[in-house]
């Protein structure tokens, strides 16, 4: 990743921000996505993708709750559109495969071949340290780098509850 990537990722003080690649591995955060994501830096780096943490870790479908099903369709939408996007990729293609072995969820989801385009959402989160909160997120597409596919960024409404959830989180 580039050194001017991190610098803006640091810079995002309140705004939760990773960069994802291709293969929706995180190849960059910042300390509050952490905060509110979990210690994903702590994963070894083959199980560091946001697919693996939907769909393997407990902690982030108790984190979504009921909209865990809502964002794993999407997830498996998005990796549809790369999938098509990056034919002949063979690293998507065995984390695809993997993916298909180690989640009964993300097989059924894959065969139904579900297609969306990941940008703009909106997240009900519920954080063990500061409760409910309701997160704003746009993925922005990088240019062409293979390390780097976009750049997912997540904010609250000015003057929220969420607003203020973020800031306890931003000063821990």
């Amino acid at each position: 990743m580039p050194q001017s990537l991190r610098y803006l990722l640091e810079s995002f003080v309140m705004t939760p921000a990773l960069v994802v690649g291709r293969h929706t591995q995180i190849v960059g955060w910042n300390r509050l996505a952490v905060a509110v994501f979990g210690d994903f830096p702590s994963l070894p780096e083959s199980r560091r993708t946001l697919s693996h943490l939907l769909f393997t870790e407990t902690y982030l479908r108790e984190l979504y709750r009921a909209g865990w099903e809502r964002v794993a369709r999407e997830h498996v939408g998005h990796l549809r559109v790369l999938f098509g996007r990056y034919r002949g990729d063979s690293g998507l293609a065995a984390h695809i495969g993997h993916l298909r072995e180690v989640s009964a969820d993300f097989a059924r989801m894959w065969a139904e071949h579900p297609v969306a385009r990941v940008r703009s959402r909106v997240y009900v989160l519920h954080h063990p340290v500061v409760g409910e909160m309701t997160l704003h997120g746009e993925m922005v597409k990088l240019p062409e780098e293979s390390s780097c596919y976009g750049l997912d960024l997540f904010a609250a409404e000015p003057g929220s509850a969420s607003e203020e959830a973020l800031r306890k989180l931003a000063s821990a």
